[in-house]
């Protein structure tokens, strides 16, 4: 058996600066401490985050919220047995800047670094939370990314579909951003949702009757924005029950869209035959309630268990960080003090990239 450690971790990929120390084995992990530094005040008048001002304010930030985590779980860093930082993807600043920073903790304490990718750090989300058994089925949904990944291991990842072109969350901060609602996007979107008339606009469903898992959210967005212009011009502005109904209604096509794509994915993963199938779903969009519900009833129609982090474990954190370098320590070497930081980094490295390469590299 694996033994038991502890772990600290680090993440600041885009503009939420975090820290965390987990401490367990692989399956078997128990969250120490977590200590997140939001960063929406920083952005709110931007209507979105500010790659600079995020960079600065993880600069500002990591100390404070690593000493932070620390305290909170009761342990100093010679009790740490190894240290855990996102590399990518993300704003490159931010990914930099706990980089950097772990880097420096590694060498003024001797303990091995790992270098994380973001994604993964949301994918085994289920190992943490819930100890959920591979292989499993992941809905990773988020502000950047959405896939479909069958998880078979702590560093072996397939991608069965996805976005190509934007992601739901961030359909959702432009959505919120067209119809004047604040930022985050999201719960913002959400909240307006719950007093509107989601069968007002019958607005799309992109690549639905297109075979496979791939999604598209950027022509949603864009018909929301006709919607919008429609009604600025029929009466000189949008009423407050104008955008109830505008989130309602886009609220409820990325949900069908999810939701006819995830039938779709789930067909394949039970092709497999695993032994106690699940579905999962990880990223901040597995926050939204709605999305959460359409997807719980879809894994009760099919048999299958349905697996959903707590929210605090959806958004961007470093629990998820942590867990993740205590999944992989069995499988790989620690890093050394070339890693680097990666404004890319896909999971599924075998398969064609879905989206743009180019000197960053295949984003998805």
């Amino acid at each position: 058996m694996t033994r038991a450690v502890t772990v600290l971790g680090i993440e600041s990929s885009c503009d939420d600066t975090a820290a965390a120390v987990v401490c367990g084995a692989p399956g078997d992990m128990t969250v120490l401490s977590s200590v997140v530094f939001g960063q929406s005040e920083l952005h709110a008048d931007f209507g979105g985050v500010v790659p600079e001002i995020a960079a600065r304010a993880h600069a500002e930030r990591l100390d404070v919220s690593i000493a932070g985590a620390l305290e909170q779980a009761n342990v100093s860093l010679k009790d740490i047995d190894a240290i855990a930082a996102t590399c990518g993807p993300g704003l490159i600043g931010g990914v930099v800047a706990g980089v950097m920073t772990a880097k420096g903790l590694a060498v003024a304490t001797g303990k091995p670094l790992y270098g994380i990718n973001h994604l993964a750090g949301h994918a085994l989300t289920p190992r943490l939370s819930d100890g959920i058994s591979f292989p499993y089925l992941m809905l990773l949904v988020s502000g950047g990314h959405c896939q479909f990944l069958l998880a078979k291991g702590p560093d072996d990842f397939k991608r069965l579909g996805g976005t190509i072109d934007d992601a739901p969350g961030e359909a959702f901060d432009k959505v919120a951003r067209l119809i004047g609602l604040g930022q985050p996007g999201g719960p913002a979107v959400e909240a307006a949702a719950r007093d509107g008339n989601p069968a007002r606009f019958d607005f799309p469903r992109p690549l639905a009757n297109k075979p496979g898992c791939d999604l598209s959210f950027s022509g949603l967005k864009t018909a929301v924005l006709r919607a919008r212009d429609g009604i600025v011009d029929a009466q000189s502005g949008l009423m407050v029950q104008d955008q109830a109904d505008l989130a309602a209604s886009f609220q409820a096509a990325v949900a069908d869209s999810l939701a006819g794509k995830t039938r779709r994915a789930l067909a394949a993963y039970l092709d497999l035959a695993p032994a106690q199938p699940t579905l999962c779903v990880a990223g901040g969009v597995a926050a939204n309630m709605t999305i959460r519900a359409l997807l719980e009833t879809i894994c009760a129609e099919a048999d299958v268990a349905f697996n959903a982090p707590p929210l605090a474990l959806c958004t961007d954190n470093a629990a998820m960080i942590a867990a993740a370098a205590i999944e992989q320590m069995p499988y790989r070497e620690p890093d050394g003090m070339d890693l680097s930081a990666r404004p890319r980094m896909p999971l599924d490295t075998k398969s064609a990239a879905m989206l743009g390469s180019g000197k960053k590299g295949a984003k998805a």
